[in-house]
């Protein structure tokens, strides 16, 4: 516990529960206070990374002053709060405020970065932002949408991010600072989420795609001709539209396969030198002079990361034990049998000559 509480601004990345960084998950694990806004997070990322007793609020239905009452709280309670928002914290979201006035609290602050919706359209597209022609990509968020046309002079890859029902005031911007009918043209809502809608169409086509699928709530475009389609072939049998979305299943759910493989994780201690040297039995007490450690609380959003890697490794092969190798000796044929005769011959003494003297 900290000891004046404090306040984390997580990135929750596009949406998906498993496209936040494993910091932002640890920092929604150990919150005390989880506030977030359904229509930019999913909620499965909430509900899998949360405590079971965590408070929840809804940032779509508090207002600033019932916000900041709950910064004081945690300060005087010293409560973890977790302030999630969509894709990164770092580029929108009015984060600098609230950091602002979590400082003059004396609240700790901390921002966790996270996976960008911009980033996360083009790795869905497979296409590459910043290319030779256009090395360049313009960020626009819904506050610096009236710059659009001054951007637009650049005629550099742009990544719009502007309420759907205002497309056709964001056309004629477009068209005002130099892109042409023909520019391709985007459209990314609600990124790497059960209801992603991923279009590609051009500045000419846009307001009426957007209003063809019904898009009024604050919607991605990516402008330029780094975000053009890449040509396939196809047969002749078979014909597409350019301007049919792509959707992508439903994403499975972590705590499902997280449940199946591990229910808890602890965190065993690493023994000291001190541990070490001393040896007990099992039946004998630990001195008062050593206290025992005490376990871990299980992490639930290493549990959940567990999950995903005991999942995709697979278990080792044990080599098959190899042949004890038997060596047979080759047969030696056996000696003839020799029977001893059981009288004794007696050998036959040998004469000897007689010596020569020096007389003979």
């Amino acid at each position: 516990m900290t000891t004046t509480g404090r306040v984390s601004f997580v990135g929750a990345g596009p949406g998906a529960a498993d496209l936040i960084t494993l910091r932002g998950a640890r920092r929604i694990a150990a919150a005390d206070v989880v506030i977030w806004a359904p229509t930019a997070v999913d909620a499965e990322c909430v509900r899998e990374h949360a405590r079971a007793d965590a408070e929840l609020v809804d940032f779509s239905r508090v207002s600033p002053e019932e916000i900041t009452d709950l910064y004081r709280r945690a300060a005087a309670s010293r409560q973890v709060v977790v302030r999630l928002h969509s894709g990164d914290a770092a580029t929108g979201g009015g984060v600098q405020e609230q950091h602002d006035l979590c400082v003059r609290l004396g609240l700790e602050v901390e921002v966790v970065p996270g996976v960008s919706v911009v980033a996360a359209a083009a790795a869905k597209i497979g296409r590459e932002l910043t290319l030779t022609e256009a090395s360049s990509t313009v960020l626009i968020s819904p506050e610096s949408s009236e710059l659009v046309s001054e951007f637009a002079a650049l005629q550099t890859t742009m990544a719009a991010t502007v309420s759907g029902a205002r497309t056709g005031q964001f056309v004629e911007k477009l068209l005002q600072g130099g892109y042409s009918e023909a520019t391709p043209v985007v459209v990314a809502y609600k990124v790497s989420q059960a209801d992603e809608l991923v279009v590609h169409t051009t500045v000419g086509e846009l307001e009426s795609v957007v209003k063809q699928h019904k898009l009024y709530r604050p919607t991605l475009f990516l402008v330029g001709a780094a975000v053009k389609a890449p040509t396939r072939r196809v047969s002749a049998s078979v014909t597409a539209s350019v301007d049919e979305p792509l959707r992508a299943a439903r994403p499975t759910r972590w705590s499902r396969r997280a449940a199946s493989r591990i229910a808890t994780r602890v965190d065993e201690p690493v023994p000291t030198r001190a541990d070490e040297a001393v040896v007990t039995r099992p039946d004998e007490p630990i001195p008062a002079s050593e206290p025992a450690h005490a376990p871990a609380e299980p992490n639930p959003a290493w549990t959940a990361v567990e999950g995903i890697q005991q999942s995709m490794r697979k278990p080792a092969e044990e080599p098959a034990p190899k042949p004890k190798l038997t060596v047979v000796a080759a047969e030696k044929p056996k000696p003839p049998t020799v029977r001893a005769s059981t009288s004794t011959q007696k050998k036959k003494p040998v004469p000897r000559k007689p010596k020569r003297t020096a007389g003979n």
